[in-house]
C-alpha cells in the first residue's frame, strides 16, 4: 500500500504580491453610530464578510457592522501572518462568498488572477477543477475577501467599534436588543455575533506569572539578541513549541527556516497528518444533518471524539527531514507541569530549554462571544440556539455564526463554507421576522 504525501512546495506561495495586493477600501464609516438599524453584525472576518453579502442580497440594506480593526477580515490575516502561513488550510469551494446570485466565486476569482500565479498555484487551480483537494495562495483569498466586501457595501455599513455588551430588551414581536459599545449604545432587530475564537490560555498550573521568554503563537515573535548589540528575530538559538496541530508547525517550519534548533512538545502520541482536523464527512450536508439529528451530548461526544490536532499533509517531508537531522527534538505523549523562564518542565520528569517558548494551545468559542450574558446563553459548551435560526432560545433575536453555532451544525461551523451554511438561515430568519413585523 502506498501512502500519497503532497510536496512541500504547496506551502510556499509568494506573500504580498502587488498584482494581488487588496483594493484599497474606503475607511469605515466615521462619526457617531446610528440609534437604530434592522440588523446589527458584530465581526467583519470571513463569517461577518459572509452573513453582510447574504443579507445584501435577500434586499437587507438596513445594516451595520462593527469591529474593533478598521479593515475586514484584520484579524484572520494578523494572524496567519503571525504564523508564516502563505497558504489556506481550506480548499477553493470554501469561501465568504454568497452561492446562487451569480457572484464571483473564489475559484473563478483566482483563474482572473492566473498571469499572477506560480505554476504551482495554477496546477492547484486545476486540481479543484476537477474536484480534487487543493490549496488556496493567502494572497488570492485576501484579495477576494476585499472583493467581496466592497461588491456588498461592507465598509460602507461599517463602524470600527468595541462592542462591550448585548441587551435583548425582552420577549414578544417587539423584541429588540440594545448593543453597547465604546462608541455609544445602538437599537437592533437583530444580531449577529460574527466574533470568531479566541486562543487557548495555558493552565494556570504551569506558572504563577507569565515568563517574559514565552508567548502565545498570536502575539507579536519576540527579538532575539545578536550578541553585537542590536537584536533580530531570526538569530541562532533555539525555539520550544509547545502543540500537536497546524499553528505548530507554521511556527516550527519559520524558526527552522531562521536557522535555529526547535524542541517540539507535543502532549499526543504521535502527530496526524491531514487536510482537516475532523472527519470530512461533517461538512457535507449528510453529515451536518447526521450530526443535528444527534442529542446534546451525543454532539459532545462525536466533536471530542473526532476532532484532534493535525497537521497539513504537505509539512511532513520537511519536519520529518528536520527531526532526522538533528534540527528538531520531538517530545511526543508527554504533559507539561510548568513553563519557567527558557524552560519547559515535562511530566517524565525531563526539561526542555530554549530562549523562546511558543504556545500553539488551539483556540476556542465563548458562547455569546463575551457580549451576551450567560442567562441568555443557556448551558452547555455552545449554548442553547435554535437549529432552524441559529438564534439564542433565550434571546431569539441574537444569532450566532462560527465555532458558536458547532451545537447545531457541527464542526463544519468552524469553517469558512460553514458560514455560508449559517447565513442561509439567519437570513431566512430576518426576512420572515420582518414579514410579521410588517404584515
Amino acid at each position: 500500500m502506498f501512502t500519497f504525501i503532497p510536496e512541500p512546495r504547496l506551502l510556499d506561495s509568494p506573500r504580498r504580491r502587488p498584482g494581488l495586493a487588496p483594493r484599497p477600501l474606503p475607511a469605515y464609516v466615521a462619526g457617531g453610530l446610528p440609534a437604530r438599524a434592522q440588523v446589527v453584525v458584530i465581526g467583519t472576518g470571513p463569517a461577518g464578510i459572509a452573513v453582510a453579502g447574504a443579507l445584501w442580497h435577500a434586499g437587507v440594506h438596513d445594516l451595520v457592522l462593527l469591529d474593533p480593526a478598521e479593515r475586514p477580515c484584520a484579524r484572520f490575516l494578523d494572524r496567519v501572518d503571525a504564523i508564516g502561513q502563505r497558504v489556506l488550510r481550506s480548499p477553493y469551494e470554501h469561501h465568504p462568498g454568497v452561492e446562487g446570485h451569480r457572484d464571483c466565486e473564489l475559484l473563478d476569482f483566482a483563474r482572473l488572477h492566473w498571469a499572477e500565479l506560480t505554476q504551482t498555484e495554477r496546477g492547484e487551480i486545476r486540481m479543484a477543477q476537477s474536484g480534487h483537494r487543493s490549496v488556496v495562495p493567502l494572497d488570492v483569498f485576501e484579495a477576494y475577501a476585499s472583493h467581496v466586501a466592497e461588491i456588498h457595501d461592507v465598509p460602507q455599513r461599517a463602524w470600527q467599534a468595541t462592542v462591550r455588551q448585548t441587551m435583548p430588551r425582552g420577549p414578544g414581536v417587539d423584541d429588540e436588543v440594545d448593543v453597547v459599545t465604546d462608541r455609544g449604545v445602538l437599537t437592533a432587530r437583530h444580531v449577529v455575533l460574527c466574533l470568531g475564537e479566541e486562543r487557548r490560555t495555558a493552565p494556570s498550573s504551569w506558572w504563577a506569572e507569565r515568563p517574559a521568554s514565552v508567548r502565545y503563537w498570536d502575539e507579536p515573535e519576540q527579538a532575539q539578541p545578536t550578541g553585537r548589540g542590536s537584536t533580530s528575530t531570526a538569530s541562532n538559538g533555539r525555539t520550544v513549541v509547545v502543540g500537536a496541530g497546524l499553528t505548530a508547525a507554521h511556527v516550527l517550519t519559520e524558526a527552522l527556516e531562521h536557522g535555529r534548533d526547535v524542541a517540539w512538545v507535543m502532549r499526543a502520541a504521535q502527530e496526524t497528518y491531514k487536510c482537516a482536523d475532523v472527519d470530512a464527512t461533517f461538512f457535507r450536508p449528510e453529515g451536518r444533518a447526521t450530526f443535528a439529528r444527534s442529542t446534546a451530548e451525543e454532539r459532545v461526544e462525536l466533536t471530542n471524539r473526532h476532532r484532534h490536532a493535525s497537521v497539513m499533509f504537505e509539512f511532513r517531508p520537511l519536519l520529518n527531514a528536520a527531526e532526522a537531522d538533528g534540527r528538531m527534538i520531538v517530545h511526543r505523549n508527554v504533559d507539561v507541569t510548568a513553563v519557567e523562564a527558557g524552560r519547559v518542565r515535562l511530566s517524565d520528569g525531563r526539561s526542555v530549554h530554549g530562549d523562546e517558548i511558543v504556545l500553539c494551545l488551539g483556540t476556542h468559542a465563548r458562547p455569546g462571544g463575551g457580549v451576551l450574558g450567560a442567562e441568555f446563553v443557556g448551558p452547555g459548551m455552545w449554548g442553547d440556539l435554535d437549529p432552524r435560526t441559529l438564534a439564542y432560545v433565550r434571546a431569539p433575536q441574537v444569532h450566532a455564526v462560527g465555532a458558536a453555532a458547532g451545537g447545531v451544525l457541527g464542526p463544519a461551523a468552524r469553517n469558512i463554507d460553514g458560514h455560508r451554511v449559517a447565513a442561509e438561515r439567519i437570513v431566512r430568519a430576518v426576512r420572515a421576522d420582518a414579514a410579521v413585523v410588517h404584515g
